[in-house]
């Protein structure tokens, strides 16, 4: 391995000198491969301050990677400017971070794989109103669909924040969109996006792609451990997209149609995506600590 890899971990918020307890694990891993470990406030991010967030870093830390709590992808491009500052710099770019992490970033890489999809930008707390989120439902094969933002759904309130039973019930759609918005308060991420709806018989897979390749394959961190088995020839077409896509790092999380075909959930950059609990949190910190 690459002795001078780097992985920022957040910190233990009632432990400044700690990581983190849930990336604990595997911060002992990066060390025990002989990489650095240096650790990262993720509340000053948040708040709009990246200079104090990455006041701990090592200065001349080089390219580090970032494995830590989901971040807007402003405040990564403002983490990337403060350590930059200290002579460091994130591995993955902000521009591939936005690219990876939102919806209308990866969608037409992966059109042809995911449920059909369409969006409007919007703030937090910012409800479409009706005969804009129509239009946008009529873009979308008839029937039922889901409402998320350019991250995340709220699929655990799926008939109140989530799940549209029928596209072209307007109130309906209205009125779910909005529950979305208020839940999602100011964590809304981009802006509002709608999705075809499409019925899937098990279980997710999250697959870990580094440089293009399937490097690891986990259960989903909402499911049961193991993960199912996909074929290679279903990862073919994806990795495809992976390719095309052109980021570092990044998750796509798989489902099985009820017609047989593995069809991609979600796209995310693998810095911010969730390990399951029962996975190995070395195989994971190998994918970065090889170089």
């Amino acid at each position: 391995m690459n002795t001078t890899t780097t992985v920022l971990y957040c910190h233990d918020p009632l432990h400044e000198r700690r990581a983190d307890s849930h990336f604990a694990a595997e911060a002992r891993q990066v060390r025990a491969a002989g990489g650095t470990v240096a650790l990262v406030d993720h509340d000053a991010l948040l708040a709009g301050d990246a200079g104090r967030a990455v006041a701990r870093v090592p200065a001349g830390a080089g390219a580090v990677w970032y494995r830590g709590w989901m971040v807007p992808a402003e405040r990564y491009a403002e983490l990337d400017a403060a350590l930059r500052g200290r002579g460091a710099r994130l591995a993955v770019t902000p521009e591939a971070y936005r690219r990876a992490h939102e919806l209308p970033g990866w969608y037409e890489t992966f059109a042809d794989l995911t449920p059909a999809s369409r969006w409007l930008p919007g703030a937090p707390g910012e409800i479409p109103g009706a005969e804009r989120l129509a239009a946008l439902a009529a873009a979308l094969p008839a029937g039922a669909g889901i409402v998320k933002d350019y991250v995340k759904s709220r699929k655990h309130e799926w008939r109140e924040a989530c799940h549209l039973p029928d596209l072209a019930d307007r109130p309906a759609v209205h009125r779910v969109v909005s529950r979305f918005v208020e839940l999602q308060d100011e964590f809304l991420a981009g802006g509002i996006v709608l999705r075809a709806f499409e019925r899937f018989t098990g279980p997710e897979v999250r697959v870990w792609w580094r440089d293009g390749e399937p490097r690891l394959i986990t259960a989903h961190p909402d499911h049961p451990a193991p993960a199912a088995e996909v074929p290679a020839a279903a990862l073919e077409p994806v990795r495809s997209a992976v390719g095309a896509l052109g980021c570092r790092f990044v998750t796509t999380d798989l489902a099985l149609r009820e017609d047989g075909v593995w069809r991609v959930v979600e796209v995310g950059d693998g810095q911010v995506s969730d390990l399951h609990p029962a996975a190995d949190p070395g195989a994971l910190t190998g994918l970065l600590t090889a170089g």
